[in-house]
């Protein structure tokens, strides 16, 4: 596997809510002009009100704060053959691949996906269907970590989910086809870093809102 380039991100203010989201305790995390309230954002990453992570100069750069239960809300935008993903509940910045479930986003082509396709919790859960718009549009993607489990919503479909709990082999998937992780998915962090991955291409996201579940 090539090495990736990491880019994790967080920040504490962004794109605005609006009146029902902040009803509903949404937050948003970035303010679409500064780094502010991110570690290790350049500011030549800022584009047009959005981060683009490509060549951020960094393997992994990460923010203070950690989240558990919660719902994570953005859109993106990608380039021809783009491979990027979203991080959540990474527990070691230097080391997110074995530490931190990514959601896998990518300029998928197969209607048939697989583990490694948009939309897929990655190496683990195919999506169900190829929801990716035609390049160059938005897409929207809810990402729910909720205790044990994680869902992912692309383009208002749910189309993979995971059950930590039922993950008790390293190494190895439900289905037992080998995986890449060394311990088993129970045993991850179930708090941590988020992240937008650095894989080499252009891509753009904005909007990037999270609402706390639980107490």
């Amino acid at each position: 596997m090539k090495r990736m380039l990491a880019l994790f991100l967080l920040a504490a203010g962004c794109g605005a809510p609006t009146n029902t989201e902040k009803k509903d305790e949404w937050i948003s995390l970035f303010d679409g002009k500064t780094p502010e309230g991110w570690t290790n954002l350049p500011q030549k990453n800022i584009e047009d009100g959005c981060i683009n992570p490509n060549k951020s100069g960094n393997y992994v750069t990460y923010a203070n704060d950690k989240y558990g239960d919660f719902v994570l809300t953005c859109d993106f935008k990608l380039t021809k053959d783009c491979n990027s993903g979203i991080f959540v509940r990474t527990g070691d910045a230097k080391d997110p691949v074995q530490s931190g479930i990514e959601i896998q986003v990518y300029d998928s082509k197969a209607e048939k996906p697989d583990k490694h396709d948009c939309g897929a919790i990655y190496d683990l859960v195919a999506p169900t269907k190829n929801m990716l718009k035609p390049l160059g549009e938005w897409n929207h993607i809810e990402i729910t970590c909720d205790k044990n489990k994680i869902s992912v919503a692309l383009n208002g479909e749910v189309v993979s989910s995971i059950d930590l709990d039922k993950w008790t082999d390293a190494g190895k998937s439900l289905d037992g086809e080998k995986n890449k992780f060394t311990k088993a998915l129970k045993d991850f962090p179930r708090e941590g870093l988020l992240g937008f991955q650095d894989h080499g291409k252009p891509c753009w996201f904005k909007n990037v809102k999270l609402k706390k579940l639980g107490a």
